[in-house]
């Protein structure tokens, strides 16, 4: 008997048990990925690594976790792959195994890029999948699908500060059941999708059409760069947080290791708890406001949280992460309305554009925090939001969509 859920041939219904699963599997996904950056204090005592190195394991992991996924995208946009997501978290599987094991540098290396190579895989087809089951809701079904990522790597760190910090980097064997159970509810996703493929092509229909503008050549691409510089000032700030907050608190309020966890889930929940905003926001009101105010309004609290006492630096991190999270699900959503029909393209090349950043940007803040100090660090990096000003040159866009009955 097929368990999977029963495909309306009305694309106008959002298929919620869908985006559930999505969003669960992205949760687990983004657990296990929030577990490198949460062990960074350990592996940097045992193996005596610089910032610089720390950066290093950031950008390997990060690129492995982006310079597949435009590729990924554009060759699933025109052969959907509906199983490639449990084959990509087996990747994954294998990199949580190795990174137990490891006992070099190059070793971790080898292990998180093994890790982000599943995350590469996993992205821009399961971006699709939400998009295919959003019923035509798409900020609201890629809100949900962020959100199970956000929290994800939200409760890494927890886990990391219960677990691997009192128990040290064997204990991250252990996580190899979450990847696991990501395979099996992957796997029913995929069964779904593989019926709803079927479906789309004996109908021959795709009942809700790309929404249509009339925007030229020119103005898309040049959209389409203002998007990617929006990304670049979230990620590489976002960087310095994920990264580094722990090692800022550590050294500036002499709190232990995992007092400086518990500070970064607060960080990383506030950034799960906005991500929900962005994506149904943007359907109504139109995602360039949500984009705006999403970039541009963190400015303030980033640019004081350099000069707060440590009570305050909780109160900032909230707000900080709550605003910029509202921002990646109107941005993708935009530019997949900017260029119709290339849904795991435009997903692929903005999640990993966005690891992308995150990688070398969390390279480049390690080199200067080892050549200045962790301090300082934070105190440059709190201008990048002020960058979300280029906003003001996207243009609007007035998208129609046609459903059949």
């Amino acid at each position: 008997m097929n368990t999977s859920p029963t495909i309306d041939n009305k694309a106008s219904q959002t298929v919620f048990p869908i985006l559930f699963a999505l969003s669960f599997s992205h949760l687990l996904n983004d657990t296990i990925q929030s577990l490198i950056p949460a062990i960074y204090p350990v592996v940097k005592k045992s193996y005596q690594l610089s910032f610089s190195q720390i950066g290093l394991i950031t950008l390997t992991f990060q690129m492995a976790a982006s310079l597949f996924q435009p590729f990924v995208g554009l060759y699933t946009d025109k052969k959907p792959q509906p199983y490639s997501l449990a084959i990509g978290m087996g990747f994954t599987l294998i990199g949580l195994i190795t990174l137990s094991l490891s006992n070099s540098f190059g070793f971790i290396l080898l292990s998180v890029a093994l890790v982000g190579t599943g995350s590469s895989i996993f992205h821009p087809e399961a971006s699709r999948m939400a998009h295919a089951a959003s019923g035509g809701k798409r900020g609201l079904a890629q809100s949900v699908f962020q959100l199970g990522g956000n929290a994800g790597s939200s409760i890494g760190p927890l886990l990391a500060a219960w677990i691997i910090v009192p128990k040290g980097q064997f204990s991250v064997i252990w996580f190899s059941a979450i990847a696991f159970i990501a395979i099996m509810v992957l796997s029913y996703v995929g069964r779904w999708y593989k019926n709803y493929v079927l479906s789309r092509q004996s109908s021959k229909d795709t009942h809700l059409t790309d929404p249509a503008h009339h925007l030229p050549k020119s103005k898309i691409i040049m959209a389409i760069a203002i998007l990617l510089i929006l990304i670049f000032s979230k990620y590489f700030y976002m960087a310095s947080l994920t990264s580094y907050f722990t090692f800022y608190l550590i050294e500036k309020f002499h709190v232990p290791i995992q007092t400086s966890q518990i500070y970064l889930f607060v960080f990383l929940f506030s950034v799960a708890a906005g991500t929900l905003l962005g994506g149904p926001i943007g359907d109504r009101i139109g995602r360039k406001y949500v984009i705006w105010v999403s970039i541009l309004g963190a400015a303030p609290f980033a640019l004081l949280l350099p000069h707060a006492n440590l009570f305050w630096t909780g109160i900032l991190i909230v707000p900080i992460g709550m605003i910029l999270a509202s921002a990646f699900s109107a941005i993708l959503v935009y530019a997949q309305e900017l260029i119709p029909g290339k849904v795991g393209l435009v997903a692929g090349l903005f999640f990993g554009f966005a690891f992308g950043m995150g990688g070398i940007g969390s390279a480049l803040i390690g080199n200067l925090a080892d050549k200045t100090s962790i301090s300082y660090m934070f105190s440059v990096c709190a201008y990048l939001p002020l960058i979300g000003l280029i906003t003001a040159f996207l243009p609007n866009i007035s998208t129609t969509r046609k459903v059949k009955a």
